[in-house]
């Protein structure tokens, strides 16, 4: 019996996540399965994966075989080095305390890259917030400023209507006055 490592889908339409499983290559994707190994959620980022490290490991030492996205994703977790190590211990080539060396190497490693992604994304997340507020201020300050512009324009021309009305209202009068004297 040929037995895989593969994805099997679940979730909705645009939206799947996938279980990590180990099924005869004969069943359907998202048919039986012999075991259920983790998940994989693409959905995120980073990408989230939950992986059974030790079953992973102990399947692919028994010779099944993942496919090419399975791979990646074990391969990503760590399985396939720490199964390689295990054959150089095996054959002599490593000692046991410099395979695990060499692990705990790859695997410090790894996890600070995914912490500085997980850094990088936050402060860039940060970053974009600070440059829309920045934004949405110049577009309110542009605001204010034509509301303002508005107002002077208004205040100057009420004030040019009042000046008129006024000089509208002098002439009548001293027409007023210049004809008052010359009737007493």
């Amino acid at each position: 019996m040929a037995v895989k490592i593969r994805l099997q889908r679940h979730g909705k339409k645009n939206f799947a996540f996938f279980h990590i499983v180990v099924a005869d290559a004969r069943a359907p994707r998202d048919g039986r399965y012999i075991e259920q190994l983790g998940s994989y959620n693409p959905n995120t980022n980073p990408a989230r994966i939950s992986l059974n490290f030790e079953r992973a490991l102990a399947w692919v030492k028994m010779g099944a075989e993942p496919t090419l996205t399975a791979r990646r994703i074990l391969s990503y977790e760590g399985v396939l080095l720490r199964h390689h190590l295990d054959g150089g211990v095996a054959k002599g080539a490593l000692t046991p305390e410099a395979a695990d060396q060499k692990w705990n190497d790859w695997k410090a490693g790894r996890d600070a890259k995914v912490e500085a992604k997980k850094t990088g994304l936050k402060n860039a997340a940060i970053e974009a917030r600070k440059a829309a507020k920045a934004e949405e201020s110049k577009v309110n300050e542009a605001r204010a400023e034509a509301i303002a512009r508005k107002a002077a324009e208004l205040a100057a021309a009420k004030a040019a209507e009042e000046a008129a009305a006024a000089a509208a209202e002098t002439p009548a009068e001293e027409a007023a006055a210049e004809e008052a004297p010359a009737e007493a």
